[in-house]
């Protein structure tokens, strides 16, 4: 399973942008799939994550503002991201979990100016 992701960019807080990630391998067989983030000086961590059976959970932060969406005919998810803030400002990861393995894709910066 490889993983692909696009759509980081730079906005101005208040902003939208909707993150991408093109699937090369059997999504209808993945258990979940996720976007995670790395902020400057923090550790990696959740932001949405999508279960197989459709039940996505969320970070706090991500609450009210982000949504995780799927189209298994493209093998794609994504995240929309709306009324960001510039502590959002990260390097945003695709994940994805097969059969016990994980699987990651390259980040895309996503910067939020104030």
């Amino acid at each position: 399973v490889q993983l692909q992701a696009s759509g980081g960019g730079s906005v101005q807080a208040g902003g939208s942008l909707r993150l991408t990630c093109v699937v090369d391998g059997p999504t209808h067989r993945l258990d979940d799939m996720a976007w995670h983030r790395t902020a400057p000086g923090e550790e990696r961590r959740l932001v949405a994550n999508m279960h197989r059976s459709g039940l996505t959970r969320y970070a706090d932060f991500a609450k009210g503002r982000f949504t995780i969406s799927s189209d298994i005919s493209r093998n794609t998810v994504y995240l929309q991201m709306d009324k960001l803030r510039p502590e959002d400002t990260a390097v945003y990861f695709c994940y994805a979990r097969l059969q016990g393995s994980t699987f990651w894709g390259r980040g895309t910066q996503v910067t939020v100016s104030s």
